[in-house]
């Protein structure tokens, strides 16, 4: 037992979730689940607890942790429930605990993320918000505590896998010229235009290549996903946003490329499954099966790639104007994004309003510095404001 690694899942019962305790079951002599957290999914989150037997679960609210902790003493399990923020952080930071999945989606999963970090965890990052709202301050609590930082998102994961170790150095020092983060385009790659107005939230969750939760499917559509995939690889790569160039590829095959200043570009390239970078930071530096079939490149056939068009994603305009800008632009970005995705899924505005929305938010407010972690929420809080005064004058 003395050699299980003890894995924290905080997001459990999302995609990412799901495939790290799918990575975590193939592999019982290594790894066990210590706690799990879930949001809204409690017949879920009762059967995970119940498969994987976790010493804690985390819940947001005292009425969800009753009816759970009641279920699962009447299954006979020992799962422990603890409630809310603190709980989260609670297991975040556990001394047992050797990793923490940090899989909670939105600014939600800061403040865990956050604690994990602060005591030097191996930190598996699916949570891009705790970058970009905090990248500074992130990757500085990253350095103090000695915790180790691995992407978990495809396309850094990848760009991690094709960098050399001593990337930490800076790009111009490790003969690295530029990142090319790939995209696949969403469902609207190629439809016409007009047509953008009258989009249905069923329809912009639709993924083409990938199965992911309804708000992580919306910004995949708008391609801010991508754009905060972005601001989060300048934090991660110690790059510049020039130095990051966002290249369509439909196929999903080819995850992430670096292209170096002697004419080599190296590309990780996979089958569009999360558990394969899942297993790949699970088992960091060693390599673990993940359960994902092999790439056939013959059943592939093409790899295209074209240049985003910023007429069809604004988005990735915006969030490229803010991680140019810094300081607090790409947290209120963050904020807006969040705002105006729930509202285009609530039905009360539009798709192209999503964009519209997070643009003038974004003019609304000067970009101040960020010094302390209560300077981050109140430029997150200040955003949501303003992004719902923008729906009490547009909203439906």
């Amino acid at each position: 037992m003395s050699n299980l690694q003890r894995i924290t899942v905080l997001g459990a019962t999302g995609s990412i979730g799901m495939s790290t305790l799918d990575v975590i079951a193939r592999h019982p002599d290594r790894y066990q689940a210590f706690a799990l957290s879930g949001f809204s999914r409690m017949n879920e989150l009762l059967a995970l607890c119940l498969k994987h037997q976790p010493v804690f679960a985390v819940v947001p609210a005292v009425e969800q942790a009753s009816a759970l902790q009641q279920a699962l003493l009447q299954a006979g399990s020992a799962t422990e429930v603890l409630v809310g923020e603190e709980g989260l952080c609670q297991v975040a930071a556990a001394s047992e605990v050797d990793a923490v999945m940090a899989a909670i989606v939105g600014a939600a999963g800061l403040r865990p993320t956050l604690a994990a970090v602060r005591a030097g965890k191996k930190v598996l990052l699916a949570n891009k918000e705790a970058l970009v709202m905090s990248g500074a301050l992130f990757m500085q609590a990253v350095r103090d505590s000695g915790a180790t930082l691995l992407p978990i998102d495809s396309e850094h994961n990848a760009i991690f896998q094709c960098m050399p170790r001593d990337f930490a150095k800076g790009l111009g020092a490790v003969g690295v010229r530029r990142i090319l983060l790939t995209a696949s385009g969403g469902p609207f790659r190629q439809t016409p235009l007009h047509e953008l107005e009258s989009v249905t939230p069923d329809q912009a969750c639709a993924h083409p290549n990938w199965s992911m939760g309804r708000k992580i499917s919306v910004d995949s559509a708008t391609m801010m996903n991508k754009g905060l995939e972005l601001i989060e690889a300048c934090w991660l790569f110690d790059a510049r946003a020039a130095q990051v160039e966002v290249v369509v590829h439909p196929q999903s095959v080819i995850h992430s490329l670096v292209d170096y200043v002697d004419g080599s570009v190296l590309a990780q390239l996979g089958n569009p499954d999360m558990r394969t970078p899942i297993a790949h930071a699970l088992a960091w530096p060693e390599r673990v099966d993940s359960g994902v079939a092999p790439l056939d490149l013959f059943a592939v056939a093409r790899l295209d790639f074209q240049a985003p068009d910023e007429q069809r994603f604004p988005c990735l305009r915006l969030a490229r104007q803010a991680a140019e800008a810094g300081n607090s632009a790409p947290a209120m970005l963050n904020a807006a994004n969040e705002v105006a995705v729930a509202a285009f899924l609530d039905g009360r505005i539009r798709y192209p309003e999503i964009a519209r929305m997070i643009d003038e938010v974004l003019n609304q407010e000067p970009v101040v510095a960020l010094e302390a972690l209560d300077a981050v929420f109140a430029a997150d809080a200040r955003a949501r404001a303003l992004a719902q005064q923008w729906l009490g004058r547009h909203g439906r």
